[in-house]
């Protein structure tokens, strides 16, 4: 028997269809869904995430969506024990823990055992870079962060302030690059990678035909009862692609064919970023084109072939 217990990770790009492909391969399993998408995180933000539908986490146990606030904030390093917790209490239930990965950095920080800087905040530092930021904008805050680490600013998306907030405090707390002090340390799971591709026009399309199902399915007012709630602009979770850009709409800033077009070509640059984090040259990643028929129960074969030395349960007979 191997020494690590297995833990199975979904990962592609946003709108591959990595959700319903899981929630498949968990009922093929006997597993338990664990999110590791960063914007599944909050309450009340459901369409513009495209959330797993309620009927979704009815067929299958999901864990780490809704479990914050939009105006509070989940560090990596609390997500990092929360989910060696939650795979420890699906793994205690003789279950197959199922990671579906949409946010590479969270993926990484559990699979490879990241250990986060050990620096301790600067509330005073922290509010004097709040302070340049709302003066002068995320963006400036996140050059200064790529003259001084580049490669930290490479992993951090220019409009999360709160991330390129602490970048910049452990640098200049420690006087060393915010990238050098984040190690990796060794996993604790004995990990299967499977990765879900399509061919980058029909994702495209798939990705149009999602914000479209979006508006249809009553995004603007989705946004519109979250800022009547007190949930600002400002806040990172809502700075995420398809809120900014409703935020704007209800402001009369754009329009909603604007806000469409917006959302359209920052999803296409997120993707590129996605890819970034899980090449398809990896040689630990199982690719496997998500829009061939049956496409689970192949998955599931190579799964259980590369798990062979563990008890899992048969497949179904229906």
């Amino acid at each position: 028997m191997p020494s690590h217990p297995p833990l199975v990770l979904v990962v592609g790009p946003t709108a591959v269809g990595k959700t319903a492909v899981a929630v498949r391969l968990a009922q093929l399993l006997n597993g338990e869904i664990i999110s590791a998408d960063s914007r599944l995180f909050y309450r009340g933000m459901d369409i513009g995430t495209a959330k797993p539908t309620p009927r979704e986490q009815q067929q299958v146990p999901h864990h780490l969506v809704d479990i914050v606030d939009p105006d509070e904030t989940l560090s990596l390093a609390v997500f990092q024990q929360r989910t060696r917790q939650v795979i420890a209490d699906v793994q205690g239930r003789a279950r197959l823990p199922v990671l579906v990965g949409g946010t590479g950095q969270y993926v990484r920080a559990v699979t490879e055992g990241w250990k986060p800087p050990e620096v301790k905040p600067d509330p005073q530092l922290r509010a004097e870079l709040e302070k340049l930021s709302a003066q002068r904008g995320a963006a400036w805050l996140h050059a200064r962060l790529e003259a001084l680490d580049p490669q930290a600013a490479a992993a951090i998306d220019a409009r999360n302030e709160r991330r390129t907030v602490r970048a910049l405090e452990v640098i200049l707390t420690s006087g060393r690059k915010f990238s050098e002090q984040r190690t990796r340390g060794e996993s604790l799971y004995h990990v299967i990678t499977v990765g879900l591709i399509r061919p980058r026009a029909e994702l495209y399309a798939r990705i149009d035909a999602r914000i479209e199902s979006m508006f249809a399915a009553g995004l603007l007012d989705e946004v519109r009862g979250l800022m009547r709630r007190g949930y600002g602009a400002e806040l990172p979770a809502m700075s995420a692609i398809g809120y900014r850009e409703c935020v704007q709409v209800v402001r009369g800033e754009i329009t909603v064919e604007q806000a469409k077009a917006e959302m359209c070509r920052a999803t296409r640059i997120y993707v590129r970023r996605q890819a970034n984090w899980f090449k398809a040259s990896d040689p630990n990643i199982r690719w496997f084109n998500a829009g061939e028929p049956q496409v689970e129960l192949a998955i599931a074969a190579f799964i259980r072939e590369a798990l062979h030395d563990y008890s899992l349960p048969p497949p179904p007979t229906n």
